[in-house]
């Protein structure tokens, strides 16, 4: 019914360059928050960026002037624009959105974190 698409990731070089991207469709009421979380092997979960409906934005101290949250919603969209990548950003990165949606009954659902599956990003040394 609603559906987060990531696309973006790959294999990038130390000191390049990636921009990610969320999309969510469904039949939407509302998309409030909107971030991206990263997990690197064997460590926790940690947020990345995230942007709020009124263009408020939090970096983690580690990606500070490096990477820039923004999006477009008349396309429902949130990318994740990564510079001066460094091999430490190695991470599945995940799209997570506060967000309100109907369900196929037409009841109205809330959500604080509805989570995409995730897209890899790699950075080689």
């Amino acid at each position: 019914q609603v559906h987060l698409v990531e696309s973006g990731g790959g294999l990038v070089q130390s000191g390049g360059s990636l921009r990610l991207s969320c999309t969510v469709s469904g039949r939407i009421l509302s998309l409030t928050a909107m971030g991206w979380y990263r997990q690197a092997p064997g460590k926790e979960r940690e947020l990345v960026a995230q942007i709020s409906n009124g263009g408020t934005t939090t970096y983690a101290d580690s990606v500070k002037g490096r990477f820039t949250i923004s999006r477009d919603n008349a396309l429902n969209t949130v990318y994740l624009h990564m510079n001066a990548l460094k091999p430490e950003d190695t991470a599945v990165y995940y799209c997570v959105v506060e967000l309100c949606y109907y369900r196929d009954d037409d009841t109205p659902v809330c959500q604080r974190d509805y989570w995409g599956k995730g897209t890899l990003v790699t950075v080689s040394s």
